[in-house]
């Protein structure tokens, strides 16, 4: 049966055998805030760019806790980055409500990518938004990204947003599992800006061993 034949019936895939939607909806993330990520076996950190708005209007939060040892960040739509983190919120307190402890990071970024790759089998929209998750569980530090495909990744340095690939590439050749926690930040903050061509303003999220997770907010004007 032919697409007109079957009514409104969005084809999913393209001629290369790529999904259209999922494309679409990474190109969505190709053109947010510049955010990265950087874990070493000590500490995680998370940094994203925080845009220029209107002089009457607060900028948008870019660094969000999940639980007391995790946080994440993404880029892409900021209603879509939203629901993903209310949707990592809530994952995580049932958790905690059912097997009264906290839930592992792991779990958690599987959790996102189920949830992200069930509109990617149905003809939704995906969202638009991929999502950098940091914490620390039992075995240790981590570090994922899930992307708007349901596919997810750990690692020690992730880039998503605009001009990702220039900050990835800062990241990997500068990159030192030995480095210190303000070493990394320095390193988050120069691939932001070195992505972007200007100083940007930075929020950036942090796990450490046995510490809450907190954030603050470095302005390089």
């Amino acid at each position: 049966m032919s697409e007109s034949q079957n009514g409104n019936r969005f084809p999913f895939y393209g001629p290369q055998g790529r999904l259209v939607l999922v494309d679409s909806a990474l190109e969505a993330v190709s053109r947010g805030s510049t955010t990265i990520g950087i874990k070493t076996p000590n500490f995680a950190m998370i940094a994203s760019q925080i845009k220029p708005t209107h002089p009457l209007m607060e900028p948008s939060e870019k660094i969000f806790p999940i639980d007391f040892h995790i946080g994440a960040t993404g880029a892409g739509y900021i209603g879509d980055i939203l629901q993903l983190i209310d949707t990592l919120r809530l994952e995580s307190q049932k958790h905690r409500l059912t097997y009264e402890t906290p839930i592992d990071v792991d779990s958690l970024a599987k959790h996102l990518s189920s949830f992200l790759h069930n509109y990617t089998t149905y003809a939704v929209r995906p969202q638009a938004a991929s999502v950098i998750i940091v914490g620390e569980d039992q075995t240790g530090i981590q570090l994922y990204q899930v992307d708007p495909s349901g596919t997810f990744f750990r690692g020690s340095g992730f880039a998503i947003g605009q001009a990702s690939e220039v900050a990835l590439d800062v990241i990997t050749k500068e990159y030192n599992r030995d480095m210190k926690l303000d070493q990394a930040i320095e390193l988050g903050r120069k691939a932001i800006e070195k992505s972007l061509g200007e100083k940007p303003i930075v929020e950036t999220g942090i796990v450490e061993p046995g510490k809450t997770f907190r954030k603050i907010r470095t302005d390089n004007t």
